[in-house]
């Protein structure tokens, strides 16, 4: 027996950081996805192939005894093969890069959970939703769960850590052009810097709060009229108070110049200290902006939002 399913990355548009202190953040699902195939096999085995490495092992293992990124779909796997006495194969096939904050990870987790849960019954998307967050705290333990909806629901959300999250209605149409700056980082050390940050100027950092809360629901209501130069000047004002919080480097910030000269706005998305930038364009510029890129080397490419989320087939 086989089953496949698809799911989308994503993109923070704003309130990275700001969302742990009680801000919202408003994210995107992306139009590049994971595809994960899986398969019940004789053997007692869980099997997994990837294009990051693979992993075989036999079920009920301590899942804090497994060191790799694969240990999410393992933890799925042997969840779900209980009282099954079946193995599992399961086929990763990614077009989403690897730890750069597009969540690829959350991803894996919708698209593993959707794959594996439905071999054997007819799981809901709340379900699956329910079975990816539990796996991805087997690598982020404190995540909110706002990556995995967006991966699950496509389309524009926005996240409160209080509330949890509200599909955004609006059907904006832009393209994201994305640029990597291939330096590593560690989500974990750079949301310790901002609480660092935060203790050693608490004051500061409650007004920056203040402002991005107004910011993203001016961002809220220019969604809705599809306003691409007012979201490019939020998006320029987001980035602001990313640098004042030392999330940027110089090699950040000369991409995000780059990014500015032919685009609508562009800053850091995600924790920041590396990963990516992304830049705010539609047709008009679309093109102009990629170049931009290219002609000084950076890895680049487009994207728009995706709406459709998590595919099953």
């Amino acid at each position: 027996m086989k089953s496949k399913a698809s799911s989308p990355g994503k993109v923070i548009l704003f309130g990275e950081h700001f969302v742990v202190y009680g801000v919202k953040a408003i994210l995107c699902a992306i139009d590049k996805r994971i595809t994960v195939t899986a398969e019940t096999i004789s053997e007692n085995k869980i099997l997994i192939k990837s294009n990051i490495g693979n992993l075989e092992l036999e079920p009920n293992k301590k899942i804090s005894e497994i060191n790799s990124p694969l240990k999410p779909f393992y933890y799925l796997a042997d969840k779900l093969i209980k009282n099954q006495n079946v193995g599992i194969q399961i086929d990763v096939e990614s077009d989403i890069p690897l730890g750069v904050g597009l969540g690829s990870s959350s991803a894996c987790c919708v698209a593993g959970a959707a794959a594996i849960s439905r071999l054997f019954s007819n799981t809901s998307k709340e379900q699956i939703l329910e079975l990816a967050i539990e796996a991805e705290r087997t690598i982020f333990e404190n995540t909110s769960g706002a990556d995995c909806t967006v991966c699950t629901y496509g389309g524009i959300m926005e996240y409160d850590k209080k509330k949890g999250f509200n599909k955004i209605k609006s059907e904006p149409n832009f393209h994201l052009v994305i640029a990597n700056s291939n330096i590593e980082h560690s989500t974990k050390s750079v949301v310790e810097s901002v609480k660092e940050f935060k203790e050693k100027n608490e004051e500061s950092f409650s007004i920056l709060c203040d402002k991005e809360s107004k910011l993203i629901e001016d961002v809220l209501k220019s969604l809705k009229e599809n306003n691409m130069k007012e979201l490019g000047n939020k998006i320029i004002e987001n980035q602001e108070y990313l640098e004042r919080i030392g999330i940027s480097n110089e090699k950040l910030r000369k991409m995000i110049q780059i990014g500015q000269r032919k685009s609508f706005g562009a800053k850091i998305t995600g924790a920041g200290g590396g990963g990516c930038i992304f830049a705010l364009t539609d047709e008009s510029n679309l093109e102009q902006t990629m170049n931009q890129f290219k002609d000084e080397n950076y890895d680049c490419f487009s994207v728009k939002i995706d709406f459709k989320g998590l595919d099953t087939f």
